[in-house]
Formats: C-alpha cells, sequence, structure tokens
C-alpha cells in the first residue's frame, strides 16, 4: 500500500519532479531536502516538484518529510509501506505528470551543479534518459577503495555480459523524460538496487538515447548501503536479464518495444489516496 500525501501549498505544475527514496533518514534529511529546495530555487528556472519517498521507515523520517512538506513550498511526501528504493521510484514516477523525471541519493553525494545538466537534455528532447557517472572521463570521485574497487567490477562484468554502453549503472543522479520512463516502467522487475542497472539496459535494449555526465561524487562516510549485500543482489539481476535477453532472441518471444506514454497533464495529489 502506498499514501500520496499534499500539502497546502499551491504550487505550478512542475516540469521536472525529483524524488529523493529514503529509508531511516531523520538524522540528515531536514539538512538535505533543505540544501536541495535552495538549489532548485536558485539555479533551477522552471518549476520543480521534490517528492520525499519514505520507504517504511521506523524512525522519525516520515514525520520530518511532512514537516518539510508543510514549511518548503514545492515539496511533497509520499509514503510506501514496503521498503525498496525501485519501489519506491516505481510509485512516485509512475504518478508523476512532470515533463522530466529524476532521482538522486538523500546524501546528496553529487555535487548539485550537474543538475542542470542532468535535467535540460530531457526537457529539451535531445536524450530519452541522462545518467551521472562516476567512471566516465572527467569524473571526480573521492571513495574508499573497497567501494571503489566493487563499483568498477560490477560495471565491468556488467559490460561483459550485457555488452552495455554506459559505464556507470548505479549513481543514484538520473533523470528521464517522462514519456521514457513511463514505457519502461512495467517491464522492470526489480524493486531494490538492480532497479536502476535493469531501467538503463531496457532503455539500451529499445533503442533509447543514453546521456552520460561525468560527475564530481564524493562517498558519505555514513552511507547506509551494504555494498556486498547489494553487489550480489545484482549479479543475480545481471544473470536474469541475460537469461531473458537470450529467450528474445527467438523471433516467437520477441516482445514490442515500449510505447512512449500518451501525454497527461502534470498534477498535484488531491488530499490522501491509497492504492493496493
Amino acid at each position: 500500500m502506498l499514501a500520496l500525501m499534499s500539502t497546502h501549498h499551491s504550487t505550478p505544475a512542475p516540469s521536472v519532479e525529483i524524488v529523493i527514496p529514503v529509508y531511516n533518514e531523520a538524522a540528515g534529511l531536514e539538512r538535505s531536502v533543505t540544501r536541495l529546495r535552495g538549489f532548485v530555487a536558485d539555479e533551477l528556472h522552471y518549476a520543480t516538484q521534490i517528492t520525499i519517498a519514505d520507504n517504511a521507515s521506523t524512525d522519525a523520517t516520515l514525520e520530518t518529510a511532512l514537516r518539510l512538506a508543510d514549511s518548503l513550498d514545492g515539496v511533497g511526501v509520499l509514503h510506501l509501506d514496503a521498503k525498496g528504493r525501485g519501489r519506491a521510484l516505481r510509485a512516485a514516477w509512475g504518478r508523476s505528470g512532470a515533463e522530466v523525471l529524476a532521482y538522486m541519493d538523500v546524501d546528496l553525494s553529487t555535487d548539485l551543479r550537474h543538475l542542470r545538466e542532468l535535467v535540460e537534455p530531457c526537457l529539451d528532447g535531445d536524450v530519452d534518459i541522462a545518467i551521472g557517472s562516476r567512471l566516465a572521463r572527467g569524473a571526480r570521485v573521492s571513495r574508499g577503495v573497497k567501494r571503489e574497487l566493487i563499483s568498477r567490477s560490477y560495471n565491468a562484468i556488467l559490460k561483459g555480459a550485457l555488452t552495455t554502453g554506459f559505464s556507470d549503472a548505479q549513481c543514484g543522479f538520473k533523470a528521464g523524460r517522462r514519456e521514457a520512463i513511463h514505457a519502461l516502467l512495467p517491464q522492470i522487475e526489480d524493486q531494490n538496487w538492480f532497479f536502476d542497472t535493469e531501467l538503463l539496459i531496457l532503455a539500451e535494449r529499445h533503442g533509447m538515447r543514453i546521456h552520460e555526465i561525468p560527475v564530481h561524487w564524493v562517498e558519505d562516510p555514513d552511507s547506509r548501503v551494504k555494498i556486498i549485500h547489494t553487489a550480489l543482489e545484482d549479479l543475480r539481476g545481471i544473470q536474469r536479464l541475460r537469461n531473458s535477453h537470450r529467450r528474445t532472441l527467438h523471433p516467437a518471444s520477441r516482445r514490442p518495444a515500449p510505447q512512449p506514454a500518451p501525454f497527461a497533464e502534470s498534477h498535484q495529489p488531491q488530499g490522501p489516496l491509497t492504492a493496493r
């Protein structure tokens, strides 16, 4: 079940919606959202909605999010009673009417100065999906040796197993045209960390335009990501997609390319709503 929560603020229909998936992030949530809201107000000259997507937090995350939504224009809250970053993005993006759908990690590890580079090519219609990359030429990254090694190894395995063209599948800094995202969502099976990789692989398989941006990225020492567990889940996801791709090579089992979703006017949720 999910609950869509609106505030008393009246905001324009957004051109961009930025989703921040969170689980037990009460300690740093206010600082990050306030900083992002200030940056958006100063630097992005188009209507932008920030949606905090709470994944069944057991601390004060939801209370903090609701307080921020009540005090800051252009901030909303979506609550889910189950965990999973992919689940949060699917729910938030699936109901959005914004022209461009984006997300970033709550720790704001990616320098916010890259945000315009991320969303504007999508707004202009030049690309379908835009992603931040910590491995592309020109990226500047500060992180521990263990995480660096796992990230590079994972992306090398991904490229070898599925011949992908992008360099960094899991940087928490992505955006896409609504039509492209809505066409892909029904085909994505993963509800957790592999969601990002699956999104990009499906986009590539259907000939969508993916644009990579080298980013300045600094590791959060308080990151909640369980690196080894996540990497193992991702390897299982790679094998699943590899097997599915082999099956679709048979003409009788080919799936048609996803068609862009019809244009829908952007909207704000009207009061509490639940959906199963």
